[in-house]
């Protein structure tokens, strides 16, 4: 098989993501990781700003981090789940179960 080929439809169909964390480092690394790989990436520095710009137009997939100033990201992610089934990973440093299982709602 072509994995070029596949590599190319994988981004075609996925190719916005939207990256949410008030850390500017975490930002900057990962978007311009995403970016390499062919994704478009637009960041964001809190929840409410990335909910804003959803509301405009919605990405293709979410990445975010849980704690951020204005609006977290488990209140990013309810919100989101009223409009929209689109893929979210948390990318977060915590590890409490109780996280894990809200995140999976």
């Amino acid at each position: 098989k072509n994995l070029g080929a596949m590599s190319s439809t994988r981004n075609l169909t996925m190719s916005k993501i939207a990256l949410v964390d008030d850390d500017r480092n975490i930002l900057t690394s990962v978007a311009m990781t995403l970016e390499a790989e062919g994704f478009e990436v637009d960041t964001y520095n809190d929840g409410q700003s990335a909910l804003d710009a959803f509301n405009k137009k919605m990405p293709d997939m979410a990445v975010l981090d849980i704690k951020m100033p204005r609006m977290d990201g488990m209140d990013l992610l309810q919100r989101l789940r009223q409009k929209t089934s689109m893929p979210v990973i948390f990318l977060t440093s915590k590890d409490d179960e109780i996280d894990e299982v809200l995140g999976l709602r």
